[in-house]
């Protein structure tokens, strides 16, 4: 297994496991947690392949993707009522998926040898387009577009730390543990503490 298969294999289950717990909230049947888990798994890397014009998206490519999708779908489906904040768990699980979408979609890009502002967009459409399809998807409020949050921008910001990474080494695992923790840290402050971007503010029309 390459590094990227074991990135897209990680964020595939993790974020499976934040569209279960999203039909959870909803209170789907078993059916509506495995097709949200399958949407939100893949969805990021469907879009990242088809807009690369890949060989083969990775899930066809690779159908145990979404055997894994699935596996955490039921595990959700057994487990989730004994969580205390479902809601609190998949915005941490959601952050977590998102450290490793982000490099996974950054590492395919660099690797097809893409300009920069590429690499950024895929690393930022791998780590948000799933969770924003299960949000839309359950009628929520998209966590990428919730007010001041760090969550795309955290995503940018990882795959910058990965281009500028790569300006001093040719190490794939460095550049992609860079991206992935710078990722992660910005989302996790988010959630934690609070850190935002300014948020615009009306102000009354001048006379």
């Amino acid at each position: 297994m390459t590094l990227i298969q074991g990135l897209d294999y990680t964020s595939v289950f993790i974020f499976g496991l934040t569209g279960a717990l999203a039909a959870s909230r909803a209170q789907l049947d078993i059916v509506g947690f495995l097709f949200l888990a399958c949407l939100t798994a893949v969805g990021g890397g469907t879009l990242r392949d088809v807009l690369l014009n890949r060989d083969q998206v990775f899930w066809i490519a690779d159908p145990g993707m979404i055997m894994s999708a699935c596996a955490a779908a039921i595990l959700v489906f057994l487990t989730a009522h004994l969580l205390e904040s479902r809601l609190r768990t998949l915005e941490w699980l959601d952050a977590l998926a998102l450290g490793v979408a982000v490099p996974a979609g950054v590492g395919v890009a660099m690797g097809m040898g893409q300009s920069w502002p590429i690499v950024l967009i895929m690393g930022v459409a791998t780590g948000t387009f799933g969770g924003l399809m299960r949000d839309v998807v359950c009628n929520e409020l998209p966590l990428v577009l919730k007010k001041g949050e760090l969550y795309a921008s955290a995503a940018l910001v990882g795959a910058c730390a990965a281009l500028l990474v790569a300006q001093f080494t040719t190490e794939n695992m460095v550049i992609l543990l860079a991206c992935g923790m710078t990722t992660i840290a910005l989302r996790a402050g988010s959630i934690r503490f609070g850190w935002c971007l300014p948020v615009y503010k009306s102000r009354p029309p001048r006379q």
